[in-house]
């Protein structure tokens, strides 16, 4: 098992890097901005069940499958990138509503559940980082690899709920003033849109 030591320096990694600007915390900025915290707040959990997902790969195996097929790979960044540019038409077209006292209409907890979940499974680089990343913290002489592997991936989606738990808060907050403005929300939908353009071609040109 892992040792007290080994767990502290690896949650505080993992801090750092939740906090490094990606692909997953910018989607939650701007899902929560949209939407409001709690909406935030359940991309949030979707990207952490995501994590157990490419946690599991990495424990049996199945990562290094995308680690060594170039097709592989290519389908699934593929896939991620066509998920993003759906959100990003689905941002264009939104309409804003323009009664001052009203929120508009946002989408249901489970797809915004969702909607985490499948951003997070669809992008490749994270089942290959953790393929990278977690074994560094693993000694056979500490018992099963595989489940420190998944104790690893439990104290990653730990340090990824509370970092990205706070930018829903924060972002959330500014989301939910702005969601009296018809005009406002017009400009957040319009560059939110853009990000995920953004974010879809950087996933597509992406390499291993």
């Amino acid at each position: 098992m892992l040792t007290f030591d080994v767990a502290l320096s690896f949650f505080g990694i993992a801090v750092l890097l939740a906090l490094a600007p990606g692909p997953d915390n910018v989607f939650v900025l701007m899902q929560s901005a949209m939407w409001g915290r709690k909406p935030g707040m359940l991309v949030v959990l979707g990207l952490c069940t995501g994590l157990v997902g490419h946690t599991v790969a990495v424990a049996v195996g199945l990562a290094a499958l995308f680690a060594a097929s170039e097709t592989a790979f290519t389908v699934l960044k593929l896939a991620g990138a066509a998920y993003l540019v759906y959100l990003a038409w689905g941002a264009f077209r939104a309409k804003a509503n323009t009664a001052e006292s009203a929120r508009p209409p946002r989408q249901s907890n489970a797809t915004l559940y969702r909607r985490g979940i499948v951003m997070n499974l669809t992008n490749p680089k994270v089942s290959l980082f953790f393929l990278a990343f977690l074994p560094q913290f693993t000694a056979p002489a500490r018992g099963p690899v595989a489940l420190q592997t998944l104790s690893l991936g439990m104290l990653f989606i730990a340090a990824t709920l509370l970092v990205f738990g706070g930018i829903a808060f924060f972002s959330g907050a500014f989301g939910e003033r702005i969601q009296r403005s018809g005009k406002a929300q017009r400009l957040l939908n319009r560059f939110a849109g853009t990000v995920f353009l953004g974010l879809a071609v950087k996933l597509a040109l992406s390499n291993r």
